[in-house]
């Protein structure tokens, strides 16, 4: 299943992501450096209200934001994993914990630690069609 999407169009876009999950709550995102995962992170968070800046984790590796479901406090990771060399690394830094927490996991770069992922990952992939349009396109894994 795909979308093409301009920026006008991504919060529609992340909008019919959150509706096609399927109760998955772990969304690896694979694309080219510059092709828009973080910007389309940071609207999936602006959808789910979260209380917390959203700002990309490249350095700290893992951001935790706050926010509420049904009138309870929830969470949700963003996590970078384009600098870890590893899924050693991953584990040492607290990757593995935030994907069976039960919380949202919003992941860059998942290749970096493949094998770590539950089955129930939803595998996504954004890449740059032109200078406007993006592709999203939810893979069969």
């Amino acid at each position: 299943m795909e979308k093409l999407f301009s920026l006008n169009e991504i919060v529609q876009t992340a909008s019919w992501l959150l509706e096609n999950l399927d109760d998955k709550k772990i969304i690896a995102f694979y694309g080219d450096m510059g092709a828009g995962k973080t910007t389309f992170i940071y609207t999936l968070c602006q959808i789910l209200e979260v209380e917390d800046v959203v700002s990309s984790p490249t350095f700290s590796i893992i951001n935790e934001y706050r926010f509420t479901n049904n009138g309870k406090p929830a969470s949700v990771y963003h996590m970078d994993l384009y600098r870890l060399q590893d899924e050693e690394e991953a584990v040492r830094a607290g990757v593995e914990d935030c994907l069976y927490s039960g919380h949202y996991c919003f992941v860059e770069w998942p290749e970096k630690a493949p094998e770590l992922f539950p089955e129930e990952t939803l595998y996504v992939t954004i890449s740059v069609v032109d200078a406007q349009i993006r592709k999203i396109e939810i893979l069969k894994k």
